[in-house]
């Protein structure tokens, strides 16, 4: 019978060279710290993986990719490499039932499909700072969101889809706690203000120093919104430019 170890291995092999990490988690953790409403309908030890892009995959997957692929023009860039990258680690485990979830699917009344950033935290990959992290927080009635964080990029990194292998339970999975990177209170307040009132000049993503960061390239292509990064491309000359109408 196959393990959650040697299953791990194996989608490393595969995805790690283009610059995604790989985290495995039992259903049961994420939904034991959700209301049922966002729960996933599979039993408590089956075995899921969280995937991660690095500030690398940008070089690694996302330019290659758009050498060798013909875009769809409707879908964004990114999300076809992603795609296409999982797909391949799908091929690899043929005979085996894999439910993927992708970080932008939603279900019919616009609630996400996974809440990706729980999936982080309750696989040890990044931990989710949240207002309840923050003791006597300072912010009355106005709402926060939250922001993973990665013990290795700080903010230079995307939770991309979670992968549900349906047919494979781990009950001797030891849960990895995230590394509390942020212990402080005072950093952990600037953290969530630079995130919500501050998000686009990416400052939280500095909250400490990261081993590896988005380039200029890659920072302006993130900056730009989806429905320019054709354009974007077209202009730096990585894609061809689309037929005139």
């Amino acid at each position: 019978m196959v393990t959650h170890v040697e299953l791990r291995e194996q989608l490393q092999e595969i995805l790690q060279p283009f610059g995604f990490e790989v985290y495995p988690f039992q259903i049961g953790w994420y939904n034991a710290v959700l209301d049922q409403a966002f729960h996933l309908p599979y039993p408590g030890d089956t075995l899921a993986f969280v995937v991660l892009s690095a500030p690398s995959m940008f070089e690694r997957a996302f330019k290659p990719f758009l050498c060798d692929h013909k875009l769809q023009s409707l879908r964004d860039p990114i999300d076809q490499c992603i795609s296409y990258h999982i797909s391949l680690a799908k091929e690899r485990f043929a005979s085996r039932e894999i439910d993927v979830i992708y970080d932008y699917e939603l279900h019919p009344n616009r609630r996400p499909k996974v809440l990706m950033q729980t999936a982080a935290h309750v696989s040890g990959a990044t931990y989710y700072y949240q207002r309840k992290d923050v003791t006597d927080d300072p912010w009355g009635e106005k709402k926060m969101f939250g922001v993973c964080i990665h013990p290795r990029f700080g903010g230079w990194f995307a939770i991309r889809a979670v992968l549900v292998f349906k047919e494979v339970q781990a009950p001797n999975l030891e849960q990895s706690l995230p590394i509390d990177c942020i212990p402080c209170r005072e950093d952990r307040i600037r953290l969530l203000e630079d995130f919500n009132f501050r998000w686009r000049d990416g400052k939280y993503r500095d909250v400490l120093p990261a081993e590896q960061r988005y380039s200029a390239e890659q920072t302006l292509y993130f900056a730009t919104p989806p429905a320019e990064r054709l354009k974007l491309l077209e202009l730096w000359g990585t894609i061809q430019p689309s037929p005139p109408c």
